[in-house]
């Protein structure tokens, strides 16, 4: 095999397996190395396509036995079998993954396996699991080697008692009482899950609300919905130390404003206070600038410090950690490298939480616009109020529009509804080509559908919603 290549990318997430086929289809002589067994990186074999499997059949086992019945669906007998739902997750990652690798043969991508350093400018050392050890060159190299959890001080992750998201989603029972550390978008999914198949859970969190760095009105009423699910909040709460006692986790915390002390004693204890660049020492040896947070630091064209090595996806210093920012990262960077404009609006990225009833928002949030000082306009609309929503009893939740005070530019929306990650994609839409919430207004929507709610929230920011 010839070792030199136009470009090779290191990992194989959602950024890298990306920016490998665009790369390729760009006709670049390209070659993408992985440590994995199989491809897709966290995201895929860890990350948001086994949560989702988990999400997805937790809430239809939730509904068989709470509201099947409401709808004139009589069952009995419904019974859990947890082997057979990890089975079905695991399945269905497999198929993905085989399906990357279908991918990279179709457009002619080389994978590398084994880990990947770079060892000068234009070499990449790939170590196979064997312990062999090959140089290849490239004119271009691309880090796209993702992100790992990180913990708090003092508190170990040995993935059966005190686990992160990786070992909470293959427990081989469900556990009588889960804590889950963190109240953001990994802490939740997973609390829904297993509160749905039968855990008891409490979420603890640092901060005095759930979601930081979502509008407020929006994780205000989220948290009221999953307090009603059943879900337990500690908030304003300082986790200070988690110990493992004859295979039972006991969790020490302390309330920030009234100092009062208490101790949990839990089955599994899942550690979801965030996610870290991985990087290590395979990059030592060439030049590359990071942040205070230990982020890569690229300019606009995702080049690092040193001209031929680009970066994207969660090691950057640029956008949240999220796998479709990543993929259009990847997209991007290899636009640039054949000589094309590569695009990335950091403005317009949307985020999901994959919990019943989802939470999806994209552009700035209320708190946002006040610390900046934009004058801006408000429009919402109940999903109580939507026929399609109704008729199919998912009335929890509501759209938020924000527009400029002046141009009507939609500068932000938020959305709680069965339907919310698909729904976010039309407002990312209009954002991106500068539209006016006036603009989603007098777009024809299709009726019954939820969408009309986002078209009512838009009427709704000139004071003219017709159906509230």
């Amino acid at each position: 095999m010839d070792n030199n290549f136009d470009v090779i990318i290191i990992g194989s997430g959602p950024g890298g397996y990306v920016c490998a086929i665009r790369c390729a289809q760009l006709g670049l002589k390209t070659a993408c190395v992985e440590s994995r067994e199989t491809l897709g990186g966290t995201c895929l074999n860890v990350g948001c396509i086994p949560s989702k499997s988990l999400l997805n059949s937790s809430e239809i086992y939730h509904k068989s036995q709470k509201e099947f019945d409401k709808l004139g669906i009589e069952v009995s007998g419904v019974k859990l079998n947890l082997s057979k739902m990890m089975g079905n997750k695991n399945k269905s990652v497999l198929t993905l993954t085989k399906g990357i690798e279908f991918l990279f043969k179709k457009n002619k991508v080389t994978l590398l396996k084994g880990k990947g350093s770079i060892i000068s400018n234009e070499t990449v050392l790939v170590e196979d699991n064997s312990g062999k050890k090959t140089n290849y060159k490239a004119k271009n190299i691309v880090i796209g080697t993702g992100s790992i959890p990180t913990s708090l001080p003092g508190i170990k992750i040995d993935e059966k008692i005190i686990v992160s998201s990786t070992g909470a989603l293959s427990f081989n029972q469900v556990p009588k009482n889960l804590v889950v550390i963190g109240g953001g978008y990994i802490g939740l999914e997973l609390s829904s899950v297993w509160k749905r198949l039968g855990s008891n859970v409490t979420v603890i969190e640092f901060l005095d609300h759930i979601i930081p760095g979502m509008d407020k009105d929006i994780s205000s009423e989220f948290l009221k919905i999953l307090q009603k699910q059943g879900i337990n909040f500690m908030l304003d709460t300082k986790v200070t130390n988690v110990n493992n006692k004859n295979n039972k986790a006991v969790v020490d915390c302390i309330n920030n404003k009234t100092s009062k002390r208490e101790k949990l004693e839990a089955d599994k204890v899942l550690v979801a206070v965030g996610r870290k660049p991985n990087i290590n020492s395979d990059f030592s040896k060439i030049k590359i600038q990071l942040s205070k947070q230990n982020k890569i630091i690229v300019d606009d064209n995702f080049k690092t410090s040193t001209d031929n090595i680009y970066a994207i996806g969660d090691v950057i210093d640029k956008g949240p950690m999220l796998a479709h920012k990543a993929e259009d990262e990847g997209i991007a960077v290899a636009e640039l490298i054949a000589g094309q404009a590569g695009h990335v609006n950091y403005e317009v990225i949307p985020s999901v939480i994959y919990t019943s009833p989802e939470v999806a928002s994209v552009g700035k949030t209320e708190e946002e616009l006040k610390n900046k000082k934009i004058k801006y306009k408000i429009g919402k609309f109940p999903f109580m109020a939507n026929s399609r929503a109704k008729v199919n009893s998912e009335t929890e939740g509501f759209v938020k529009v924000i527009a400029d005070e002046k141009t009507d530019k939609v500068l932000g929306v938020s959305i709680i509804s069965s339907v919310a990650g698909t729904m976010i994609a039309e407002a990312a839409l209009a954002m991106e080509f500068g539209a006016s919430a006036e603009d989603i207004a007098r777009t024809c929507h299709a009726h019954p559908t939820h969408t009309e709610a986002l078209k009512e929230a838009a009427m709704a920011v000139d004071k003219r919603p017709i159906h509230f």
